[in-house]
Parts: C-alpha cells; structure tokens; sequence
C-alpha cells in the first residue's frame, strides 16, 4: 500500500516549486498528470548540463509523472483539462494570479462542478495585497524577503543562498498544505484553496532572525559562516582545510575548552554563559582561530568527534556524495529512463516511512510521452487524433 494510493494530481505548475511539490507527492504513491505546453516545462530547456537531450534540472523534480501535452490557448484543450480536473483529487498551479480564469481554470469555476477538489495556487505574492499581479522568481524574493541582506560575510556585499531556497521550502509547504487539506476532507467531504506565496514563505523562513529583529528592532546583518545567537558556531581553518563547529551550549564548550587545551575559557568571565560569549565573541574566537590552524583538520575532527562536539568537513559535493553515510543511507535512486538508461537521482528522504515509505513511481517523463494513455480518460481515440491533427494537443514523437 503506497501512502497516496488512489489520489490524483493534475499538475499545471512548472519550473521549481510546485513540480517539486508534485514529485514529493508521487513519491508517496500519488498519480501526477503533468500539463504541458506544446514546448514543454520550460526547465526542459535550462542547460547545460544535459544527459543525452534531457535538462538535469528537469529530471531533479519530475520523476514519476504523466506527461500531457496540450495547448491551453485553444478552447477544446481547456476543456479536455477541465474534463481531467473532474477526476483529479488536487490541482497544482503557479500561472499568475488571474490567468487561469481566462481558460475556466479557476479555483471558483472547478469547485462547482468538483466540490472535492484541493486547489493549490502557487504564486509570487499570493491572490491578494498589491503585489499580487506581479511577477516573482526565487531570486528577487531572496532579496525583497531580507535573505540575502543577512547571507555572506559582514564586510561584503548580500549574497544569494547557494540553491533556490525560497522555491523548494514554498513546494514543501505546498505539500504539507494538501496532504492537511485532503486529510480534512476526509470528515467535511470539500476541498479548499491554498493561496500560497514565496513571498510569504521566505519571510516565514528567516525564522529566529526575525524573531530577533520583532524582540529588539535591531536590523540583522550579515553573519557569514557564523550563527546569530551561538558562539562559537562557525566555520574554521585547520592545515588541510575548513571544518564547521558547533557549540550549542555551556556545557559543550566547557568540553571544548578541555579539547583545544585552554580549560581557562570555561572559567574565563568573558566565557562562562553563551551570553557572555556573546558579548565577548571576538576575543574568544580570535583566539580559537589560532589554535585550529596549528593542527591537521582530521585531527581535530577526531577530537571533536570522540569528545560528542558537532562538527563535519566543509565539503564539496562530490565529497559529500561520497561520504559512506550517504550510501548507508540509499541517497541516490537508480531509475530506468528510455533514453538514457540508468538514471541516478537523488532520493526522497520520506524513504524510511516505516510501512508506506517513498519510492520512486517511473522516470521523468519525456514530452508528451502519456498524452493519449490519460486524455483517453476523458475523450474516444478518434477525437484524440482529430485534437492531435489540429495541435490542439501533443504527443511524444519517436
């Protein structure tokens, strides 16, 4: 039993948030129909790199879908899409605010005729307030949301986070959003729309940060590799290489001290509290910068490691795929794919769900390659071939 068995996803999102939604939920079992217009999810096209014709970014987040070719601009593929909404359980969208309404798409219009049904607008700013008409990528958000104005070192200039953080935690809350929604329709027997934003969820993500901002109305800089209230947490240099440190608390730091060899810093006034070394925080680490590069990194990882101090290499990520843990730990997925053979593809972490673990559901989809397997739902295979001769709708070549 797969733990969403029997629940249908009509996917009509693209690029980041909502296919990575809609990935999770095949994981677990789902049925997804991913639309598509007739050139495709435009992550097809983002490359370099491609293994043998098809985009990396796009294989990272579509696995296990249907893929639907259709053009939405012609009246008889919205109605081919409307006939699909009725058997769907969920419908998936991040078109900008309004524009599905054009094509009888809209939460209000499916709702009437599908009661059931759980609709999830992903948008940049949400249905409402007066950015909501306006366009949004990850990137702007990680400015606008503050994100970048705490990211990178104090004295440089605000960085973006390394991956699209705002995308994949708004596509993640998508899925919390739904699974919540289908569970209570389960007792109401009516689905609900989830207006969702990255604009909301990247201002949700700054957390403590913000939190900290709200308790004192001090403005948060850049913090670098460190942490806003935890010293010493931060990254250091060793001969061979930078390591990460974590000291959570009093008594691990009074462990630390007997580690480096300097037990005056657990008795030290400047240290004794976190507070304290809070306040004191350049006098102590100034010193612990010292004391880390006079050793080889692995020594002091060993150290750490036997004294129960959290720290780890700062890996590159093929080192960090080749950490035994990650073998251990099944991190990468083997996937039969038409074209290219075996696909590795990381793995879904719900893997370890103890009865209704995640599982990957078939490869990413080629363009089209399930068109006429599930319109067939919904329209004869005469009409299919009339819509097919028309470009109403596509289907895979080859």
């Amino acid at each position: 039993m797969k733990a969403l068995e029997g629940i249908t996803i009509l996917d009509m999102s693209r690029i980041l948030a909502g296919p990575f939604c809609t990935q999770v939920l095949s994981d677990l079992g789902a049925t997804v129909w991913k639309i598509e217009s007739p050139w495709g999810d435009d992550t097809r096209k983002l490359g370099p790199p491609f293994m043998k014709g098809e985009s990396a970014f796009y294989l990272a987040i579509n696995r296990g879908k249907k893929s639907v070719v259709v053009n939405l601009k012609e009246p008889r593929a919205q109605e081919l899409v409307r006939k699909l909404a009725m058997k769907s359980d969920v419908l998936v969208e991040n078109f900008k605010t309004g524009d599905l309404g054009r094509y009888g798409l809209d939460h209000e219009t499916l709702s009437k005729a599908n009661p059931g049904i759980v609709y999830a607008s992903i948008t940049g700013f949400g249905n409402t307030g007066p950015r909501a008409a306006e366009p949004a990528v990850d990137t702007t958000l990680q400015g606008l949301t503050g994100m970048m104005s705490i990211t990178g070192e104090a004295d440089g200039p605000p960085l973006k986070v390394g991956i699209a953080a705002i995308d994949l935690l708004t596509g993640m809350m998508a899925a919390i959003g739904i699974l919540s929604a289908l569970r209570e329709r389960e007792s109401s027997g009516k689905g609900q729309k989830i207006d969702l934003s990255l604009f909301d969820v990247g201002l949700m993500s700054l957390t403590n940060v913000a939190q900290n901002f709200i308790a004192t109305g001090s403005v948060p800089g850049r913090f670098g590799h460190a942490h806003p209230q935890i010293v010493p947490y931060q990254a250091f240099e060793a001969k061979g290489g930078w390591f990460m440190l974590a000291v959570p608390n009093d008594e691990a730091f009074q462990r630390l001290s007997q580690l480096v060899e300097r037990p005056d810093f657990a008795q030290d006034p400047r240290f004794k509290t976190n507070a304290d070394r809070m306040a004191h925080k350049e006098a102590l680490i100034s010193q612990l910068i010292e004391i880390f590069l006079s050793k080889e990194r692995a020594d002091w990882l060993e150290a750490l490691r036997k004294a129960g101090i959290s720290s780890a290499p700062i890996n590159n990520f093929a080192e960090a795929l080749a950490d035994p843990q990650a073998a251990a730990r099944n991190l990468q997925w083997h996937i039969p794919h038409p074209t290219i053979g075996d696909l590795p593809l990381i793995a879904n972490p719900l893997q370890y769900m103890s009865r209704t673990p995640a599982q990957p559901h078939g490869h990413p989809p080629l363009l089209g390659e399930h068109t006429r397997e599930v319109l067939s739902l919904v329209a004869g295979e005469q009409e299919l071939a009339r819509l097919e001769a028309d470009g109403v709708i596509g289907v895979k070549k080859g």
